[in-house]
């Protein structure tokens, strides 16, 4: 499958493409509907909503950082802020998004971004044996072993969920 055949955004068909993954491609799953939310996508894939991998871009001192979150917690900013040693982290605003990753909010993939992030992993994602991610748009998702996105995101594993009282 070439990458203007796949159901994934082509900048992320062709990122699977040069880190030898043609074989996702097979796996990606295209929905009518877009599957911009954790809840959604868990809706529409039929899985457990922690079964979802967000791609979440916030700014740390101005600069962009993805997080990798499973689609049940929410991201602790001030544990993020202290795990990168940032005096500032803040959600980042949509247009950072789209000018660091090179997607819009809600199909924003773990890897294959127009430009190089530091990127943090919450450890929750180890929890399953699959995990689905965006693969660049809002539309198409697809699944992997946690650990084997986690490598491909070039992530450093983490633990920045928030935690329940």
């Amino acid at each position: 499958m070439t990458p203007s055949d796949s159901p994934a955004h082509p900048r992320f068909a062709e990122a699977l493409r040069e880190l030898g993954l043609d074989d996702v491609n097979d796996r990606i799953r295209r929905f009518p509907d877009a599957t911009r939310t954790a809840a959604e996508a868990a809706a529409a894939i039929g899985c457990e909503l922690s079964q979802i991998c967000k791609s979440l871009i916030f700014a740390a001192d101005g600069v962009p950082v993805l997080v990798l979150m499973d689609g049940a917690s929410r991201v602790d900013v001030e544990r993020v802020r202290e795990e990168l040693g940032a005096e500032k982290v803040t959600r980042a605003r949509a247009d950072v998004v789209r000018e660091s990753t090179g997607y819009a909010i809600g199909g924003v993939p773990p890897f294959g971004h127009r430009t190089r992030t530091r990127v943090l992993a919450d450890r929750s994602l180890l929890e399953h044996d699959v995990v689905w991610a965006a693969a660049g748009n809002p539309h198409a998702v697809f699944p992997m072993e946690p650990k084997d996105l986690v490598a491909h995101a070039g992530a450093t594993l983490v633990d920045v969920r928030e935690r329940t009282s």
